[in-house]
């Protein structure tokens, strides 16, 4: 039973635990360092010399983009098993912190394709950590069926965002009038800042964001570490030799999330330590996470195919002001800094009455396939044809997509986590939006302005009958989900 003071503290933070303010914190100066310097990653990668970037082809760089993109939320196994199986959750996410700064200084002082690799690993690798067990963490701070739950998440998400927001548009000035690496120096700074707030309050974190759920033995241990250095030893390898191009890195960094998927999920739902309630969970959770998946691999493409849309036929002139490209990457975090609070809201009104997650989660495949969809009203045109309102508008709709997932998503892997496996879960979600990023790279080399409306209508067909498909399977994903809404 908690004592008055302490259920007046938990009012202080818009009615939920008040320590989420500090992981609210510590995501969004991550996400400002993390989607600045994305704002600008893809036009570095493409523009030529004489503007300041490496001129390499555009569709290599789409396929580079989406392939970081995909290693980001690949990266949540190792954060997930190094919380699980080594030092905890809220070690991994301060160390993880400070690799995704190093990684920005890397961009911002290494010159050339160096430094792109340095950097973009070592960011890739970072995040991962901090994605996994922020909200692991997050995710501790709630009973199962407690109704704030989707609400606590809403707000962490609009953190999220409000990084999000701030990030391209600061980093884009820099890039447009100072250079490329003055905007990746500012991704730093702004981790820094996220590193110096978290340590401030981190020490408020209950004993269990500190615990190893189920710890390695020492033979174990060794082990892995062995193996982990022959696996980054086969990677350098292969990227020096050559043999695997640039150009497919994006879908070997698919075939990797597809396959650590299928084996994540045998593993688990192998183990001798689950109960027969949390297996059902487990296989519940199958086919929200190959929804999740297509879901990520259209909203993803904000980063490869919206970009190079932007870039080349978007007219972003403002009253004779040109706007840099990497300013539109802002308009779907400011969409959902307003429209994340009526989320929440209404998930606390309806409580027990809310859609049940396959509901919600067909319900945002539909209206992403409506987004793409909607790119054919613009279809056709020449340079800067494409109405700034029109997508701006396009992007609302992607918002309203993604609040239907993304935070549902982020909460029900939590709901239906077993306990021996409660980060790794968190880890499991993150790979179907690692394989959906990843494709988002490979799909984009699809995409060309000559063939855009067969592009978006395909693809927004496809979305629309995969999210009726998965409304058809709710009441059988509901009762494996036993008891979880």
């Amino acid at each position: 039973m908690s004592s008055p003071e302490t259920e007046q503290s938990q009012r202080t933070f818009f009615g939920q635990p008040p320590v989420l303010a500090n992981l609210f914190g510590v995501e969004l100066w991550e996400r400002f360092s993390f989607y600045g310097m994305q704002g600008i990653l893809l036009i570095y990668l493409y523009y030529p010399a004489d503007r300041g970037g490496l001129g390499i082809d555009e569709g290599t760089a789409t396929s580079i983009v989406g392939a970081y993109g995909g290693l980001v939320y690949l990266s949540t196994i190792l954060g997930a098993w190094l919380a699980d199986r080594v030092i905890g959750p809220e070690r991994t996410l301060f160390y993880a912190a400070v690799v995704v700064m190093v990684g920005h200084i890397a961009l911002a002082v290494i010159p050339g394709l160096a430094g792109v690799a340095v950097g973009l690993v070592l960011i890739a690798v970072g995040s991962g950590g901090v994605k996994a067990n922020a909200t692991s963490l997050v995710g501790t701070l709630y009973s199962e069926n407690d109704d704030r739950r989707d609400a606590g998440f809403s707000l962490f998400y609009l953190g999220i965002n409000l990084g999000a927001f701030a990030g391209p548009l600061l980093t884009g000035l820099l890039q447009k009038n100072v250079g490329f690496h003055y905007g990746f120096a500012l991704a730093a700074a702004g981790m820094f800042l996220g590193l110096v707030q978290y340590g401030a309050g981190r020490r408020r974190l209950s004993d269990e964001a500190r615990r190893v759920p189920n710890p390695l033995t020492p033979d174990a241990m060794r082990r892995m570490i062995i193996g982990a250095v022959a696996a980054l030893v086969v990677v350098v390898g292969i990227l020096i030799s050559g043999i695997l191009p640039a150009a497919r890195y994006a879908l070997a960094v698919a075939v990797i999330s597809a396959l650590a998927a299928i084996a994540y999920f045998v593993v688990i739902l192998g183990s001798g330590r689950l109960t027969d309630v949390e297996r059902s969970r487990v296989l519940a959770f199958i086919p929200l996470f190959i929804a999740s998946a297509a879901f990520w691999s259209l909203y993803q493409q904000q980063f490869t195919v919206v970009t190079v849309y932007s870039d080349q036929r978007l007219d972003r002139n403002i009253f004779g002001w040109e706007m840099p490209v990497s300013f539109v990457q802002s308009i779907n975090p400011v969409m959902i800094i307003v429209l994340s609070g009526v989320f929440a809201a209404l998930w606390t009104k309806l409580g027990s009455r809310q859609p049940s997650t396959p509901i919600k989660f067909s319900a945002g495949l539909a209206v992403m396939g409506i987004a793409f969809l909607l790119f054919l009203t613009m279809a056709g045109g020449g340079p800067n044809s494409a109405p700034l309102l029109g997508l701006a508008g396009i992007l609302l709709v992607f918002t309203i997509a993604e609040l239907l997932i993304s935070p549902v998503g982020l909460s029900l892997s939590t709901k239906l986590a077993p306990e021996a496996f409660r980060t790794q879960m968190v880890a499991l979600f993150f790979l179907s939006v690692a394989l959906g990023t990843a494709m988002s790279g490979v799909l984009a080399k699809l995409y060309s302005t000559e063939h855009e409306a067969p592009y978006f209508g395909v693809i927004g067909v496809v979305a629309l009958v995969l999210g009726g498909l998965l409304a058809l399977a709710s009441r059988p994903i509901k009762r494996l989900m036993r008891g979880v809404h």
